[in-house]
């Protein structure tokens, strides 16, 4: 057995498939089997742009990430919201699609999701060359999965932090409910949880505000050999724009909730000019649209298989003629450098891949 003896810092995340074990009885195994393999897959393939997968176990990803990996903790919330939303959405596509009355069909819908979002420290284990995190940590993060959320707020979905996790994260998030569960050898844990069927309902509910191309007065395309959540950060991330953008300075003037999404205000500073930014629509990590005062601009993250098509469409408030604005438009793009600014943005995530 080899150990790594460099001890590790960050997030622990358990994404674990509510209800399962009732689902699996009395249903049809094989129906069951590929409906679980789906939605881990699905889970899976949310998780592995952000984090590293550790384990499969059963109906549960165990997935990590060290705290030197990720820039802005607050990405690891819109992770795990954006997989819930995707998980859902995939639950009833599942639903409509199948004709099948078997048990295990028809008992799709009770499925759900729930996520343990831990902050410690861990250690890489090498048995036979199979690696595996090992830690009091790790194991806190698996004993979490018994808890007394669901018994005291009847939830079914929800994302639980522990209070380093939260702490770590920098978030004053808002209508959590705080417990403190206790394990033998572990001792008391504050945790905090966030419910995902009211975040879901907010998401889906919320006015969505997007830019198409159709109506777009300014239509920028490129071509970026990264995953959409790596464009994300660096469309997102203040310290990333600072290395891209034409701006000095970018500093938050609010955030809802504490958090960066719909409403959220930025303070941008190129010299003497100031602009506001404001978030008017936020989709991790499909598509963002700001409003700025001459106009709204939308970002549409599209997924290849080699990597992410942007496509930035900018739509002018001037009340004026189409033609006229889309030549207003065109001209303020070539004075500010617009073009120029996303040609730097792709070469600057070419550049971070090969480091």
């Amino acid at each position: 057995m080899m150990m790594n003896d460099n001890t590790q810092h960050g997030y622990l995340v358990l994404a674990d498939i509510s209800g399962y074990t009732s689902y699996l009885a009395g249903t049809e195994l094989t129906h069951a089997r590929d409906v679980l393999t789906e939605l881990l897959e699905l889970i899976v393939g949310r998780f592995k742009p952000t984090l590293e997968i550790a384990k499969l176990e059963g109906d549960a990803v165990f997935a990590f990430i060290p705290k030197t990996n990720i820039s802005r903790d607050e990405l690891l919330l819109e992770m795990q919201e954006s997989t819930y939303t995707a998980f859902k959405d995939r639950v009833e596509g599942i639903r409509r699609r199948t004709t099948c009355q078997c048990n295990a069909c028809k008992a799709i819908p009770t499925l759900d999701l729930k996520f343990i979002t831990h902050f410690g420290e861990y250690l890489m284990q090498n048995v036979s060359g199979i690696k595996e995190l090992v830690g009091s940590d790790v194991n806190l993060v698996h004993r979490l999965l018994k808890n007394k959320v669901s018994e005291s707020t009847g939830w079914k979905a929800y994302i639980l932090f522990t209070e380093s996790a939260l702490k770590q994260m920098n978030l004053k998030l808002e209508n959590l409910h705080e417990l403190v569960e206790f394990y033998e050898h572990l001792g008391d844990v504050k945790t905090f949880s966030l419910d995902l069927h009211t975040r879901y309902k907010e998401l889906i509910e919320a006015r969505r505000v997007f830019v198409p191309s159709d109506e777009s007065d300014w239509t920028l395309t490129r071509m970026i050999s990264a995953t959409p959540v790596v464009v994300w950060e660096w469309m997102n991330d203040p310290q990333k724009r600072l290395l891209w953008e034409a701006y000095d300075d970018i500093r938050p003037i609010l955030r809802p909730g504490g958090r960066f999404g719909t409403g959220a205000r930025n303070h941008c500073a190129h010299g003497k000019n100031v602009v506001l930014e404001t978030i008017l629509d936020w989709r991790p990590f499909d598509y963002f649209t700001q409003g700025y005062p001459m106009g709204i601009r939308s970002a549409h993250l599209e997924p290849l298989l080699n990597g992410t098509q942007l496509t930035v469409n900018l739509k002018l408030k001037a009340p004026l003629p189409r033609l006229l604005k889309r030549l207003l438009a065109n001209l303020m793009g070539r004075m500010n450098g617009v073009e120029r600014q996303f040609d730097t943005l792709v070469r600057m995530i070419e550049k971070d891949k090969t480091n």
